[in-house]
């Protein structure tokens, strides 16, 4: 288990470095719509590249960043019914959402894109619009994002084992609950 938790420790630390960048690029993607617009309202000069990099970083930041939400905890969850189960009962239940949707969807998605990005880069695919980009980059969002996305569910899953053992803490208090108090208390264990 000593190996695992290393080994989810390198995966929390790629994502906490992905998650650090993605943040630098919704400050890009602010910095050139702004741009844009001005450039646009005040010169009457527009650019469909400017247009589609801005969806190009939205991308970016949406499947770069899934995996660091994963790992800060921060993704959707139905609290109100979480709440009133075990800890223990919660770790089997994302134990299992974890092996038989999660990791099986990230292993279909990348598998899905890929040929995807490897056709529009053999063919040089560019936008239809006029002054528009390269295809390829922002299609290789999905399988990189979902590759992030996966490494994170493992690093997630032997965390969760960790804790059912023993051997870790509370993966459920980690992240974007930093600093909480184990409202389960001693009930937290059973």
């Amino acid at each position: 288990m000593e190996i695992l938790l290393r080994l989810s420790g390198v995966i929390d630390a790629v994502n906490r470095l992905f998650g650090k960048f993605v943040i630098w690029l919704i400050l890009a993607a602010t910095i050139i719509s702004a741009a844009n617009a001005i450039a646009r309202k005040a010169f009457n000069i527009g650019s469909n590249a400017f247009l589609e990099i801005q969806w190009y970083l939205f991308g970016a930041v949406f499947l770069l960043g899934a995996g660091y939400t994963f790992l800060q905890n921060a993704h959707v969850r139905i609290d109100v019914l979480a709440s009133r189960l075990s800890m223990r009962t919660r770790m089997y239940i994302d134990i299992v959402g974890i092996l038989v949707f999660l990791l099986p969807m990230c292993w279909f998605m990348i598998n899905f894109a890929w040929p995807v990005v490897m056709a529009a880069y053999v063919s040089g695919e560019v936008s239809s619009n006029a002054g528009g980009l390269i295809r390829w980059p922002v299609y290789a969002l999905v399988p990189a994002g979902f590759l992030l996305l996966g490494l994170q569910a493992i690093s997630e899953l032997i965390k969760r084992l960790a804790f059912l053992q023993g051997k870790g803490p509370n993966p459920l208090l980690q992240g974007a609950h930093d600093g909480q108090d184990d409202i389960h208390g001693e009930e937290a264990q059973k």
